[in-house]
């Protein structure tokens, strides 16, 4: 009887055990890990995308929100499992080095300058080279991420168009993200190049408002991207691919046109066009 008691609790135990390793190994599964820009989470867009992927596919995403530079060396680590970020010269190089599978183009919006309701530098247009020359000229205060983000890359290459190696005075890089470096700007009366999504979910605005918007050179593209299991075997690149497969569908790219905030779209989806 002994014996037997002991076999069955034996069996038991031996049952148990890999009924909850079955059960460990399906929670980690579940789980990934995205490294994503500032905007799409400080937009808000992710609490209205990412509740509707886990209801499709019973996947959790947790995501590490930081400027795209960042974002793309948190992938190049392999610390992320997919990238979602808004720099596509970057974005092709890293799949170009390996680091990434396949970039696939999820959605669009675009950049604005804003400043000053009474504009002091008369920057307020349509030209964003032109009101560059006039900031610089006029020594204004300028709020600059300077993060590597794919925000401060695009402000960057505007500077370059505008030919100007020497910024004005009043140019002051802050090194954080896209809220941050509104809330500094809305605090010194300072202009800011942001993303259109941060700035209509941005609350803090005091004397703000958009002062340059519809230069075709504000466009700002949207990427997704599985990080590479070639480089880093341990990367969920199976469900990594399940989130872009969704994102780039019919069902995903409706999930992020209807997300609105007063009415007012924050994201264009463009994954097949």
């Amino acid at each position: 009887m002994k014996v037997g008691s002991t076999s069955r609790r034996l069996a038991a135990t031996v049952s148990a055990f890999f009924c909850f390793s079955w059960s460990f190994t399906y929670a980690q599964v579940t789980h990934m890990v995205m490294a994503s820009t500032t905007s799409t989470e400080q937009s808000g867009l992710f609490g209205h995308l990412l509740p509707a992927f886990k209801n499709a596919t019973g996947i959790d995403i947790k995501v590490v929100a930081l400027g795209t530079g960042q974002a793309l060396d948190v992938g190049r680590r392999g610390d992320a499992d997919v990238l979602f970020v808004h720099d596509q010269v970057a974005e092709e190089k890293f799949v170009a080095d390996g680091f990434g599978i396949k970039r696939y183009s999820v959605m669009y919006n675009d950049f604005v300058l804003v400043g000053p309701a009474n504009d002091p530098a008369k920057a307020r247009g349509k030209d964003i080279v032109t009101a560059l020359q006039k900031l610089a000229a006029n020594q204004a205060q300028f709020v600059s991420r300077g993060d590597k983000s794919g925000t401060h890359a695009a402000e960057l290459r505007y500077w370059k168009l505008a030919a100007l190696e020497v910024k004005g005075t009043g140019y002051k890089e802050c090194g954080c993200g896209m809220g941050p470096a509104l809330n500094l700007a809305s605090s010194v009366g300072a202009y800011i190049l942001t993303d259109r999504g941060t700035w209509l979910s941005f609350k803090n605005r005091q004397d703000l408002q958009i002062l340059v918007e519809g230069d075709q050179r504000l466009f700002n593209q949207y990427g997704v991207m599985v990080v590479n299991p070639l480089k880093h075997p341990h990367v969920k690149s199976d469900l990594a691919q399940k989130f872009v497969d969704w994102v780039v569908s019919p069902t995903g790219q409706a999930q992020i046109a209807s997300y609105k905030i007063n009415g007012e779209v924050l994201f264009f989806p463009n994954a097949h066009k």
